[in-house]
């Protein structure tokens, strides 16, 4: 008999039960707390600084997405300004749809700081992964994750969005 397949109460080989979708999730980037020997991390130069670069990559990441959003919001805010400037507000009979590029803007703004959100809790949990006890070896003689000063961009960005969503929204600029 195969060492992977077991035998049931009625005698008749069956096949280990795969762990579901979450649960494989789960051991892919958050460790799976066994150790079946598929998977030893050994430290040395170049898989240290295989880490280094992985870290510095998720870094990288994370600011092309400040950046995406930056320019969602930016664009979202002069869109509304823009078009209350040239046309003289919201209440002009002038324009076919005169709060269109007020729901424009607002949803360029609500895109960017959303997406600023997501690419954040992303970047915590793939940070999280790499601080995991199976890279501890590799991490080098830090003990716990580095934060670095693109969380608190990120973070003061959101921050922004919101309040410039909430003005858009509420005042119509």
């Amino acid at each position: 008999m195969d060492r992977d397949r077991s035998e049931n109460h009625t005698g008749i080989d069956v096949l280990p039960e795969k762990p579901g979708f979450f649960a494989r999730l789960h051991d892919r980037f958050l460790g799976s707390g066994r150790s079946d020997g598929k998977f030893d991390v050994r430290p040395t130069a170049e898989s240290h600084f295989s880490w280094l670069r992985t870290r510095m990559s998720l870094e990288r990441t994370l600011m092309s997405w400040v950046r995406t959003s930056t320019a969602l919001i930016g664009f979202g805010f002069t869109i509304v300004q823009f078009f209350r400037n040239t046309y003289g507000g919201p209440d002009n009979s002038t324009m076919l749809h005169p709060t269109m590029p007020r729901y424009l803007g607002l949803a360029l703004i609500a895109a960017g700081v959303l997406s600023l959100f997501v690419a954040l809790w992303q970047y915590r949990a793939f940070s999280q992964y790499l601080w995991n006890k199976d890279f501890i070896p590799l991490a080098g003689s830090a003990k716990a994750p580095i934060e670095t000063p693109i969380m608190g961009v990120a973070i003061c960005l959101i921050m922004i969005g919101a309040c410039a969503f909430l003005v858009v929204l509420f005042h119509g600029i």
